[in-house]
């Protein structure tokens, strides 16, 4: 018989290339990732059409190409074919809601209630009259309107009355904006959180990383990792139109007449949990992580049965959280192109580390076993089922008897661990 050459075979990539050098596609402009896959030992670009093997690529990139690319068993592209069900605002919150009366037919409504963490919400304008009824039962209440398709803050609005959004449905059918097509008029009105938790006055979210490597089964990993990010100007209720105090977007804050562009206007997740447990005691704070925890599993078990499942594919989500007076926190949105432009110097070593991570688990070097619970910054969170931490001794068993292998805001001694991992890995050059 022929050589499996002769059938175009081209031999796996270990026979190949002896696992010897990743070629990349990186189809964003300069940015913290372009870094990151450049210092990488034995990685190399590849321009325009060359064959890959790792494809860092914009949702723009995966829309016209996904469906006509052939993927070798070893390739990765890092997003999942119609990602949008998790990332899309008005598509997300259909399948949280379908997802809890599922749970809710199935298991009973205490397990449904699991899932009361996002804003009461409609879809505009298919729900307009659902909305109505919502917003007549409660007057009074703000309201947010935000356009589905867009990010970084942009047409976004707090409104109260009813015939400002009458405005807005005869503005939508000549927005300056057309050139989008569709997506301009489709936006999700969602019941405002009117009493946020404020530090020194201000209203901030958290952005948080959550890597998903697989979805049947549900593989799912938590930086440890992440920021919390402020509004410029002290909150109050009495101005609705004032953007820099609602919104804390940094594309937002930064063309704030004062925004200083040293610091920004973000803490570090490890300083917002200990400010959190210096002012509320530490039992209260593993509370809401553990209710944080819930809300990343939960929002991805919602997609899991329409996400396309493909070997080849894995995605850094970028979780928006708010926290309310009362430590609840809420989701808010799920970003599939968490913004990796850095705002500081900080900023851009945390990114720098987050994206490393991501590579290593990634794995396109085979270094791993896959049986790994922690890998550089990232913990294991979910592995078709709940992960333990191992180091659970007997004194800190809470009334379940395990502990969440989870420490979003912990110690992220990265270096050390991965030094521990990865032992034949050769020195990454510094940033």
């Amino acid at each position: 018989p022929l050589p499996l050459q002769a059938y175009g075979y081209k031999g796996s990539y270990e026979e190949r290339e002896g696992r010897s050098c990743v070629r990349y596609k990186c189809g964003l402009p300069c940015n913290t990732i372009q870094d990151v896959l450049h210092q990488r030992p034995n990685w190399i670009e590849v321009k325009d059409d060359g064959e890959w093997d790792f494809n860092w690529c914009d949702v723009g990139w995966l829309r016209e190409n996904f469906d006509h690319t052939y993927m070798e068993e070893h390739v990765r592209i890092n997003h999942f074919r119609n990602h949008y069900e998790l990332t899309r605002k008005n598509l997300m919150v259909k399948n949280l809601k379908r997802y809890q009366k599922q749970l809710e037919r199935e298991v009973g409504r205490i397990e449904a209630s699991n899932c009361d963490f996002f804003p009461c919400t409609f879809a505009m304008p298919s729900e307009y009259h659902l909305f109505v009824e919502e917003f007549n039962r409660s007057p009074g209440n703000t309201w947010i309107m935000k356009p589905v398709g867009k990010s970084q803050g942009k047409g976004i609005f707090l409104f109260r009355k009813l015939k400002d959004i009458i405005e807005w449905k005869k503005d939508g059918s000549r927005s300056e904006e057309q050139k989008d097509g569709v997506q301009v008029k489709s936006y999700v009105a969602q019941r405002y959180i009117e009493n946020p938790y404020l530090i020194n006055g201000r209203k901030f979210d958290m952005r948080v990383y959550v890597l998903v490597t697989s979805y049947v089964p549900l593989k799912a990993w938590l930086y440890r990792d992440g920021f919390a990010r402020f509004s410029g100007i002290r909150f109050s209720l009495s101005s609705i139109d004032d953007k820099y105090m609602h919104l804390t977007n940094v594309s937002v804050q930064k063309t704030a007449p004062d925004y200083d562009h040293e610091k920004g206007c973000k803490w570090q997740m490890q300083q917002l949990r200990r400010y959190l447990t210096a002012k509320h005691g530490r039992e209260m704070v593993e509370t809401l992580f553990k209710e944080m925890d819930n809300i990343f599993v939960r929002s991805l078990q919602s997609v899991q049965k329409v996400i396309i499942n493909d070997k080849h594919c894995f995605e850094l989500y970028g979780y928006d959280i708010l926290l309310d007076q009362n430590l609840k926190p809420w989701l808010i949105e799920v970003n599939a192109s968490p913004s990796h432009t850095p705002s500081c110097q900080e900023d851009y070593e945390m990114k720098c580390r987050l994206l490393e991570d991501t590579l290593n688990v990634v794995d396109m070097e085979g270094r791993l076993t896959g049986k790994e619970k922690r890998v550089g910054g990232y913990d294991l969170m979910w592995n078709d089922g709940p992960v333990y931490r191992e180091d659970a001794n007997l004194q800190t068993f809470g009334s379940s008897g395990f502990t969440a292998n989870t420490h979003l805001g912990c110690v992220n001694d990265r270096e050390k661990q991965l030094r521990q991992l990865l032992k034949p890995f050769p020195c990454q050059r510094k940033a």
